[in-house]
């Protein structure tokens, strides 16, 4: 299925035991429909030390919520929005119901600058 929720998006969560938090998507399952979020549906799993340099404890990860539990924060109005898709020529972009801004940011790489020698 498709789904208009991507890796990197910023969402906000709309229903269980976390709504009204936002986080980063860090992974989105589209076989399950679901989704991982930063600093959301924290889930505690007890550890048991295997050897004697292993470290037991309780380890605290996030768990997967159902991605229509999730809504897409606008980078340029800061609103969750419903996604609506403009396709032109050969590409198709996600775009903000509410203002109509891109919601596909083109991330750039980071090059190092070339220092000057004297």
């Amino acid at each position: 299925m498709k789904y208009s929720v991507k890796k990197g998006d910023n969402v906000l969560v709309l229903a269980g035991k976390d709504a009204g938090k936002s986080g980063e998507v860090l992974e989105v399952n589209r076989e399950d429909g679901r989704v991982i979020v930063a600093n959301v549906n924290i889930q505690s799993h007890h550890k048991k030390p295997r050897s004697k340099d292993d470290k037991g404890g309780i380890i605290k990860s996030e768990g997967a919520i159902d991605i229509s539990n999730v809504q897409v924060i606008c980078p340029v109005c800061k609103k969750a929005t419903r996604v609506a898709h403009s396709v032109e020529g050969d590409t198709k972009t996600r775009i903000c119901k509410k203002c109509g801004a891109s919601l596909d940011v083109v991330k750039t790489k980071k090059t190092a600058k070339s220092s000057k020698k004297a």
